[in-house]
């Protein structure tokens, strides 16, 4: 896929997810607009998304990211994007966390931080047990969600199980709902920390598509491990009024907001 076309279609999920949020006054902006261009890669590019069981799967284990994978999905023409200004209201179909009982493409519900790579790590070992020797299980977890015990016990399942067709990202933001993560839980060191339960890591610039083209192809060509793609990513990137403040997990603003934050995005893709 040329990287133009993955460029602006990462805009105009952008785009989209800030219009979603909007619509509704408030949501989970930052660790959602973090993750558009690896979303951007798989669902355009990468992923086998055949309506088949031997199918590769999505886990988006860090849940509040919801609006951006539903940005996705309408997209790609899963439901109307007529749904999205439905976002988190009464008897909607799109619930601030991804929930697979109410949304179509989402193959996992997202309950409390920490369980989504649990779910990634089950699901990959039923591939390989139904002998589906062509599909993966792609996940994404957090930076702060990986202070969670749950993520180091489904890491060690994982690496015990030689689980290779399982490739897991974590956004590396530097963030988390009370601030920065180096002021909670310092997670720096993240890449030892996942060679030590013997996974193949790579560590990239999220936001650059060519990285994440060959930080996968190398994933998939070594065989005996799972594997961790650590992104260093900008919490709330494209949603300017959100970047670079420490208030930008959750935050409040009108359609009105989002439009002029949605032309000035425009003008900086411009320059």
């Amino acid at each position: 896929m040329d990287n133009s076309f993955l460029k602006d279609k990462a805009l105009a999920i952008r785009e989209s997810t800030i219009r979603t949020i909007g619509n509704f006054g408030s949501g989970h902006i930052g660790g959602a607009m973090s993750i558009i261009e690896m979303l951007t890669f798989l669902y355009y590019e990468e992923m086998n998304l055949s309506k088949k069981d031997d199918r590769d799967r999505f886990i988006c284990s860090k849940g509040h990211a919801g609006p951006a994978v539903y940005a996705v999905l309408a997209d790609k023409g899963y439901f109307p994007k007529e749904w999205l200004s439905t976002l988190n209201q009464g008897g909607t179909n799109l619930p601030s966390h991804c929930d697979m009982r109410k949304t179509p493409g989402i193959d996992f519900t997202a309950g409390s931080l920490g369980q989504g790579l649990s779910a990634a790590v089950g699901i990959a070992l039923g591939q390989r047990l139904k002998n589906y020797t062509n599909s993966y299980t792609y996940a994404v977890i957090g930076d702060g969600e990986s202070q969670e015990g749950e993520i180091w016990e489904a890491a060690e399942s994982a690496s015990s199980w030689k689980l290779n067709n399982l490739i897991v990202f974590t956004d590396r933001n530097g963030q988390q709902l009370d601030g920065y993560t180096k002021e909670i839980i310092n997670m720096d060191g993240l890449e030892k920390r996942w060679e030590g339960f013997n996974w193949f890591v790579q560590t990239i610039n999220g936001h650059n598509f060519d990285e994440l083209r060959n930080a996968i192809k190398k994933a998939k060509n070594q065989k005996e491990k799972p594997s961790m793609i650590i992104m260093n990513t900008i919490k709330s990137k494209g949603f300017i009024p959100g970047e670079r403040i420490v208030a930008n997990h959750s935050m409040t603003f009108d359609l009105n907001v989002a439009e002029k934050a949605i032309e000035e995005l425009e003008r900086r893709e411009r320059i």
